[in-house]
């Protein structure tokens, strides 16, 4: 029984890659008449002024608290070294107590920390979402105004200079920008 299955399952897949085949030739013959254009989306994201503001604000929001977690850090590593330095001098609930805080201040700096990079990360989502929203936007735009029937991105190994419309997104998007600012 397994061997029929298998066999109708060969047939299946051959009469499959045969359509394939096929579709792929009506392709091509047909592909003379298709404009098609590639965005370098990783590209786009990196250098659009936009992304540039963004990575700017994250970094005036987030400064603060992470100044304050790297003073912590620096306040228990002085606590460490004390502990390390005068430990074998200190009596015995004096060491304990000091020993407490340095575990406890540990805690409380690993807490601080694991706050601070969901933080982070949830605020530089929301961020790059908008983002890659508006370039997404930005590129059916230009693809209808200019006639695309076709625009690809991510997963495309290779593409030519001559369907790039990458440099195009990124103008609108500096203009776009740049007419932001003046507001």
């Amino acid at each position: 029984m397994s061997d029929t299955v298998h066999k109708k399952s060969k047939g299946c897949w051959r009469a499959v890659s045969l359509g394939l085949l096929l579709s792929v030739y009506t392709l091509a013959v047909d592909a003379a008449e298709f404009k098609i254009g590639f965005v370098n989306a990783p590209r786009v994201l990196e250098e659009a002024p936009q992304a540039e503001a963004a990575r700017d604000r994250l970094e005036k929001e987030f400064s603060p608290r992470d100044k304050k977690l790297v003073a912590s850090q620096k306040d228990m590593r002085d606590l460490e070294d004390k502990l390390t330095r005068d430990g074998a001098i200190m009596s015995e609930s004096e060491r304990r107590k000091l020993e407490r805080d340095i575990i406890s201040r540990k805690r409380e700096l690993k807490r601080g920390q694991d706050e601070f990079r969901e933080d982070l990360n949830i605020r530089r989502n929301e961020a790059f979402d908008k983002l890659r929203r508006r370039v997404f936007e930005v590129i059916s735009d230009i693809a209808k105004k200019q006639n695309y029937d076709l625009v690809l991105s991510d997963g495309v190994v290779y593409s030519s200079d001559r369907v790039d419309i990458s440099d195009q997104v990124l103008g609108r998007l500096k203009q776009e920008f740049n007419q932001g600012a003046k507001k």
